[in-house]
């Protein structure tokens, strides 16, 4: 399959044409309506700094319907102990700093760019891009972020300095979303961390069924 280069145009290609990785387009720019569009065509960017923009749609999507979020045992005493406590978009811009700045295990360096902390500041203010924040003593310790589209929510990544302050974020956001009757939560790729917590792999073609419906 050929690969795509994207202009100022606002434009993807159909996401079947992406490449057995799922890398589907290269270049474009991070605009808000591009970003946007993105989302809502199951499309995400993910890349280096210094390196072009690359946007992706695997093949096989991570997702999280809220209702199936898990819970363990520990889990549920460190929810009981109150001893965090969760906002919501308190401090955006800090919690996509401490993303891009936490240390992960076989990675080197970090795909939240400076560019990426602005694009997504951006749809911060206009209302398209979220965060939870979990606080202990009045300190951050834990978050996450990611783009609302009413009834799916694309994660994009998590952080924690303190032990489990991260599932904290993400069980207390399932939650919210279930009431709230979202369909799903878009955690893109495969980790254990996120299998750990009831999120299963599903095809593209049922991830982009549900993002139209």
């Amino acid at each position: 399959m050929s690969l795509y280069f994207l202009n100022q145009e606002l434009f993807f290609p159909p996401v079947a044409n992406a490449h057995e990785d799922g890398l589907l387009a290269i270049g474009g720019d991070l605009s808000p309506e591009r970003l946007i569009l993105a989302y809502k065509s199951g499309i995400f960017p993910w890349f280096n700094e210094g390196s072009q923009i690359l946007w992706w749609s695997p093949n096989h999507r991570m997702v999280l319907f809220p209702k199936e979020v898990k819970i363990s045992k520990s889990m549920r005493k460190v929810l009981k102990r109150e001893t965090f406590s969760v906002t919501k978009n308190q401090c955006f811009r800090d919690v996509l700093i401490h993303c891009a700045t936490a240390k992960r295990e076989g990675q080197e360096g970090t795909w939240i760019t400076t560019a990426m902390i602005n694009a997504y500041v951006k749809l911060h203010e206009l209302g398209k891009a979220v965060s939870y924040e979990v606080w202990e003593n009045k300190e951050l310790v834990g978050g996450l972020y990611g783009i609302d589209l009413g009834t799916v929510f694309c994660g994009e990544s998590m952080f924690s300095t303190r032990s489990n302050a991260s599932k904290f974020a993400f069980i207390k956001m399932a939650q919210e979303l279930e009431k709230k009757e979202y369909k799903l939560i878009d955690c893109q790729m495969y980790t254990p961390h996120l299998e750990s917590l009831g999120a299963r792999e599903i095809p593209r073609d049922d991830f982009i069924s549900i993002l139209k419906k």
